[in-house]
């Protein structure tokens, strides 16, 4: 298979992927059941996704003769976290086709892109600002008001590389400690409730959503996930629209999340666009036993040009990230009636480290 050719994989046919970590580990579970092999390339020898694969290549992103040999085995190269440098990309799309497609990460590796593009949709966000100085950043404040986030433009997850800005604070230092020459100042948004969708959408252009899922975090990382959401019904169209109009305008293969707020308003509650995801997200994890087929499937399946499943869930889900020590009560939650644990088989436990989830179905759906 070429990097120009449709993809319509067979079973017995290897999806490569990019990444090695619990996200990879799981889409490459998701692929055997369908009779798919994976081959996962990471440059961490102890990633989690090599103990699920027959077939692994520990090295550098940068290696282009491994990259090329990666490239021989599979058919197609997917991947499990938004990162992926591009020279990277680049190699592997001259040889195979990567999907979700490289210039989708173009968009949604700068977050300053990615807001541009979501507002030329018409989909609401906070206000925001480009900040490149500190110069930059007194300017951006005095138009967009505090409190404030300054986020840097790449690189950042779980709350890393961002920062809240509140009056009395030394602007200087906040820039400083940001690191970066290349930020992005957005509006604190004071959200009734943090939401996120899960769209999975073919190469053909089907869309299937799953239900809109609410988010807790704590020290900025998600630790727990719900679905349903607990909005109104056309709150949540409203939240399906929006990511099936990302999906579509991206051209999307495959599935992603968009991150939003609800925020109160005088009539109906209204949702802004906070992030968006190109790839399998924490917030779905609840799809793996609260629904009929899994986001990593959907996945698996958009990559493969094979037909999307109709998600249905099973019930009220509830999903609990096990981080850094909470890893140690596993044994506490395989008592735990409806509980499913799922442990990642990493290393010691870190702080705000993701060990493990467990999900919850606790009822029968609401009609």
């Amino acid at each position: 298979m070429t990097a120009s050719d449709p993809v319509k994989l067979k079973p017995g046919d290897t999806i490569g992927i990019l990444g090695g970590g619990q996200l990879g580990r799981m889409l490459a579970m998701a692929a055997a059941r369908l009779g798919l092999r994976c081959q996962v390339f990471s440059p961490d020898p102890d990633s989690p996704a090599f103990d699920v694969v027959q077939n692994a290549t520990c090295a550098e992103y940068a290696d282009v003769e491994a990259l090329e040999l990666f490239a021989n085995d599979v058919d197609v190269v997917t991947y499990e976290f938004e990162n992926v440098p591009a020279a990277t990309a680049m190699v592997l799309a001259a040889r195979r086709p990567v999907l979700p497609a490289q210039k989708i990460l173009e968009t949604t590796q700068d977050r300053l892109i990615e807001k541009d593009f979501v507002r030329r949709l018409g989909i609401g966000t906070a206000d925001y600002a480009d900040v490149s100085s500190v110069g930059s950043l007194r300017a951006a404040i005095e138009r967009i008001g505090l409190p404030a986030v300054i986020k840097t433009r790449r690189f950042g997850y779980d709350g890393k590389g961002q920062a809240i800005i509140r009056e009395g604070d030394n602007f200087d230092q906040v820039w400083e400690d940001l690191g970066t020459k290349s930020a992005i100042l957005e509006a604190f948004v004071p959200f009734e409730r943090e939401i996120s969708v899960i769209a999975a959408r073919s190469a053909s252009g089907d869309i299937e959503c799953f239900d809109v899922t609410e988010n807790e975090h704590r020290d900025h990382i998600l630790k727990f996930s719900r679905a349903p959401a607990a909005i109104p019904d056309e709150v949540a169209a409203q939240a399906r629209g929006i990511a099936e109009k990302i999906a579509s305008a991206l051209d999307y293969v495959g599935v992603l999340a968009v991150e939003m707020f609800v925020v109160s308003g005088k009539g109906a509650p209204t949702v802004l666009v906070n992030e968006i995801a190109p790839r399998v997200h924490n917030s779905g994890h609840w799809t793996l036993d609260g629904a009929s087929i899994s986001q990593f499937e959907q996945h698996i399946r958009a990559i493969a040009g094979w037909p999307l499943g109709k998600p249905v869930r099973h019930g009220e889900v509830t999903m609990t990230n096990l981080i850094g020590d909470d890893i140690l009560s596993y044994e506490q939650w395989l008592t735990v009636p409806g509980a499913t644990v799922h442990l990642y088989g990493k290393g010691a436990p870190r702080p705000g480290r993701k060990m493990g989830h467990v999900t919850e179905v606790t009822s029968a759906p609401k009609p």
